[in-house]
């Protein structure tokens, strides 16, 4: 467990007393040289260092960029070097067709990692990609936001039109754990999840609560992408999920059909949230947040 924050290693730590498997280092992906002493006899890496709040990074841009960027470079560089057999770097469904800092620097760290096979040359480390949308309950989202608001008579709501991609931390475990066993190295993971209104979400968290119109702040979207129409010709079905697979791989798009029982997405096909034929309802959304966000937000 490789991280600056002391406090949250402290509290982990408790919990796997006395179990060999984990080990803690306090450090940074900014720092190149600690990492690859963290990195020593470590096989597999999973990446979710990030800046990720969206105003935080507009307002701090180099801080945000020296994380999601040069972090990333330095983590492709330490894990090609100490032998890694492979990494799965966590991504998000801003970093397609990106409007604001945080998403255009995780595009940038998913070509990073998609090109990082290549890089790799005969070390034989993979770098695959998952890219998802909101963790349902995650730091700094809007369902923990609007239950601290709950009971107050009203609900800042951006858009009536919003819509947002919905994932819980489980199901990101498990496409985590997807990436790792069945990669070939360079594809982009795509869940396929269900959206959800915001205005829905405000209606299952506090139901009598008026929905105060606020306006789309800056670097938002009305409908999140994961998949854009450009991503289609290299993009394949793999029933429970999609691959965007990288260009000048060397496997064809043809071959990694037939290894991984796949088939290609329609010409000019994308997945937005918007247009996403799977939405949760209101009641849905309420037993959710119910065994999912509500305890652990108000802890």
């Amino acid at each position: 467990i490789y991280s600056r924050d002391e406090m949250k290693q402290w509290e982990m730590a408790k919990l796997f007393q006395g179990d060999d498997r984990v080990r803690f280092f306090i450090g940074d992906v900014r720092d190149r040289e600690r990492m690859y002493r963290a990195l020593d006899g470590v096989e597999y890496v999973v990446h979710a260092a990030a800046t990720k709040i969206v105003p935080t990074a507009e307002y701090n841009p180099f801080e945000c960029v020296k994380t999601n960027i040069s972090g990333a470079m330095n983590l492709i560089d330490a894990c090609i070097d100490t032998g890694v057999k492979g990494v799965v770097a966590l991504s998000t469904d801003k970093a397609s067709s990106p409007v604001n800092l945080y998403g255009a620097t995780k595009l940038v760290s998913d070509k990073l990692f998609v090109a990082g096979n290549s890089y790799a040359g005969a070390s034989g480390c993979k770098f695959s990609v998952v890219r998802y949308g909101n963790v349902m309950g995650s730091r700094g989202s809007v369902i923990p936001f609007f239950l601290t608001q709950k009971g107050k008579g009203s609900l800042p709501v951006t858009d009536e039109r919003m819509t947002r991609f919905m994932i819980t931390l489980e199901q990101g475990v498990e496409q985590v754990w997807h990436a790792l066993e069945d990669m070939e190295g360079g594809e982009i993971y795509v869940k396929k999840i269900p959206s959800m209104k915001v205005t829905d979400i405000a209606s299952a968290v506090d139901p009598g609560a008026e929905h105060e119109i606020v306006g789309i702040r800056p670097g938002e979207k009305l409908h999140e992408e994961m998949i854009t129409a450009s991503d289609s010709p290299n993009t394949v079905d793999l029933g429970d999920y999609y691959a965007i697979l990288p260009t000048g791989a060397e496997y064809t798009t043809d071959d990694y059909c037939a290894r991984q029982n796949a088939r290609r997405v329609q010409p000019g096909f994308s997945y937005d949230s918007g247009s996403n034929p799977d939405f949760l309802s209101v009641p849905q959304l309420r037993d959710l947040i119910a065994t999912q966000v509500d305890g652990v937000a108000r802890h």
